[in-house]
């Protein structure tokens, strides 16, 4: 199987999602940082435009362009990707970061919010790589990163469409990785924990969940999200430097990650007892919280 060179971030464009906030905001500085050209795409561009603007105004060498998407419509997605192809017919690298999260299990949130998280978070991954990938392989020594989840090593009860669309998108990094290797294309999924984002407060609620659950649960998501982001975005560029084929980010990916590979079948268990015992530790803080 053939060694790829490490990845070469100076001169070269890179195409990100999400880069309006998060760990998509500290890619961008990161990579305008060593030296690459940006097209930032994001749906929000009252987030977006200054991070653009910050960057051009330290590395006015750079150049960044602005691309306002909203990628659970597919013909946004499309758009992108033919006004991406359209001026850049070779692009170093790809990083579909972009995701949106819906609390509830399976019978609480309509078929609707299902298919918008799997629209965001698969579809559209799916959709750019599928038709960046000439301008890839244009590119000699070019690299894809899928930004996955911990949910998509391990699946939690109140997370089936979250946890299907990373299940996906882990499962179609791990084939391309295999298949693009043969065209010099290097290929990175990744799997945070609890990054601090804005993910929880812009999380979907599904529509039959209580009341009563929603603030319990959100509190419960937002207390795992402790990890810097910025420090996140220097650990996936290091892997895409290195070409590491996965990188899991936070000791809450890593530990669960360990406990599926060692109890494949019992993890579930533990992992459901851990979340109904979590859950009502946050409702019982949010009730006093609230007084």
């Amino acid at each position: 199987m053939p060694r790829l060179d490490p990845y070469r971030f100076a001169g070269r464009t890179a195409v990100l999602t999400g880069a309006a906030s998060g760990i998509g905001e500290q890619l961008a500085y990161g990579l305008a940082h060593r030296g690459s050209d940006l097209i930032l795409v994001d749906v929000d561009v009252a987030r977006l435009t200054p991070v653009a603007d910050r960057i051009r105004g330290a590395h006015p060498g750079r150049n960044v362009q602005q691309i306002v998407a909203d990628l659970a419509d597919r013909s946004a997605v499309e758009g992108v990707a033919t006004q991406v192809l359209a001026e850049h017919p070779a692009i170093g690298l790809l990083v579909n970061n972009a995701g949106i999260a819906l609390g509830g299990r399976f019978d609480q949130v309509s078929v609707e919010q299902f298919e918008k998280v799997m629209d965001v978070n698969f579809r559209a991954p799916m959709l750019l790589t599928h038709a960046l990938l000439p301008a890839l392989t244009a590119s000699p020594g070019s690299h894809l990163v899928n930004v996955s989840s911990l949910f998509g090593l391990i699946a939690p009860p109140g997370q089936s469409a979250y946890s299907a669309s990373k299940f996906a998108l882990r499962g179609l990094s791990e084939a391309l990785r295999s298949e693009l290797l043969e065209n010099g294309i290097g290929v990175t999924t990744v799997h945070p924990g609890g990054i601090r984002t804005r993910i929880a407060e812009s999380a979907l609620v599904g529509t039959n969940v209580p009341e009563s659950d929603v603030e319990p649960n959100r509190k419960l998501f937002a207390a795992l999200l402790s990890f810097p982001p910025e420090k996140a975005a220097e650990l996936i560029l290091r892997a895409v430097r290195k070409r590491q084929a996965r990188l899991l980010i936070a000791i809450n990916a890593k530990a669960p990650d360990l406990l599926q590979r060692l109890m494949p079948v019992g993890s579930a268990a533990i992992i459901r007892a851990l979340t109904a015992a979590s859950v009502k530790t946050a409702g019982r803080a949010g009730v006093g919280a609230g007084r």
